[in-house]
């Protein structure tokens, strides 16, 4: 099938752009020690898994237990669950363990640790976990050089149902950055976060083997690794207009893309409809955030081939179903009359392909689908 057969909206993979990224951090990483644990987070996909594991380990990390049974179903058996855990999950929780997942997982307070200690036991099973540091991004986690790391620590490592496996962070923080530098600062502070925090519990008698780190900013510019055993990166597989803002990638290496069809014109607001709104792009707005070169609205307006950008016009406004089309002068309706399709490059690459069920999987500029792989959504 060719592009222009596909219904719109739907969501565009370019399988050469998804090899190159790839690559490239594994390359990255390939002779440093330190090991590349992919998040797919955002890809959510087993095929896109594949080519994410290539040259690497074959541990993943995902943000919801979903995502964890699902790979675990396609043979993946090494999984971080990178989302803090409450006793409730114990159940989905131990059954994978029990299908021979080893799965670890995270917290920050020893309250829950008892509880959740004590919920393993009841089930069977022991948990592998992780201390969640916050080093810089204020969302959740202890900060490493505080009392509270080793106690939490002591009480993982003697609880019965949990095994102290390390420490963990996630310099969200990045997606701050407005330079090179200031990543490479960021960067700098989530390496020490994590290894002061292991020197904390290496100190104290305790094990401590895993050292995890990762955003992709960081993991694309840090300068030093020394003392970490593992980045954990999702974002860098798809690329997006936002990270491409912030020196994550260049526009050339996105992957991901919307393909959508002009379906009318408002000559009166100097502006144009496509299918595609709130539900296949999102909402996100992160290129709007203060000093980054554009903001690019809801999506950069590509033409159907995804390699010419229709100049000054973006996705100035979505509402369900209907995304309109602005341009900063007269906008071009010749070059976009009704029934053209477009390709919309997302602001954020994640909340764009939570929308959809299913990739459809080109190579570069040929127009001809190769492929369609199915993602998981949900919880």
């Amino acid at each position: 099938m060719r592009l222009t057969g596909l219904e719109t909206p739907c969501l565009i993979l370019d399988r050469q752009a998804l090899e190159r990224n790839a690559q490239r951090m594994t390359a990255r990483y390939a002779g440093t020690g330190v090991a590349l644990r992919p998040h797919m987070k955002s890809a959510k996909s087993i095929d896109v898994a594949r080519i994410a594991l290539a040259g690497n380990f074959g541990g993943i990390t995902v943000s919801t237990l979903k995502e964890a049974e699902y790979f675990a179903d396609h043979g993946i058996d090494d999984i971080t669950y990178a989302v803090g855990i409450v006793p409730d999950k114990l159940p989905r929780i131990a059954a994978l363990i029990g299908r021979g997942v080893r799965l670890s997982a995270i917290i920050d307070q020893i309250d829950v640790a008892r509880e959740v200690g004590a919920r393993a036991q009841a089930e069977g099973v022991v948990i592998d976990m992780l201390i969640e540091l916050d080093s810089g991004e204020r969302r959740a986690g202890l900060i490493a050089g505080t009392k509270g790391v080793v106690a939490l620590g002591q009480a993982l490592h003697e609880l019965a149902g949990t095994n102290l496996r390390g420490v963990l962070t996630h310099a969200g923080n990045s997606y701050q950055c407005r330079s090179i530098e200031a990543i490479q600062q960021v960067a700098e502070a989530e390496r020490l976060s994590a290894v002061t925090a292991a020197a904390q519990l290496r100190a104290a008698g305790l094990p401590c083997p895993v050292v995890s780190v990762g955003s992709t900013p960081t993991a694309t510019h840090a300068v030093s690794l020394e003392g970490l055993s593992e980045m954990r990166c999702g974002v860098y597989m798809f690329g997006d207009v936002f990270q491409s803002e912030i020196f994550s990638c260049d526009l050339g290496d996105l992957a991901v893309s919307v393909l959508a069809t002009v379906i009318g014109h408002r000559p009166e607001m100097n502006s144009a409809l496509i299918d595609a709104g709130a539900l296949a792009l999102s909402k996100d707005r992160s290129t709007g955030a203060p000093d980054l070169p554009e903001d690019i609205g809801f999506g950069l307006v590509m033409d159907a081939s995804g390699l010419r950008r229709i100049d000054g016009v973006r996705v100035g406004h979505v509402y369900q179903e209907h995304g309109m089309l602005v341009s900063d002068g007269a906008f071009p309706f010749d070059v976009l009359p009704v029934g053209t399709r477009v390709r919309v490059l997302p602001n954020h690459v994640c909340m764009t392909a939570a929308m959809h069920n299913t990739y459809r999987v080109v190579a570069g500029d040929s127009g001809h689908v190769l492929d369609s792989w199915q993602r998981v959504n949900g919880w």
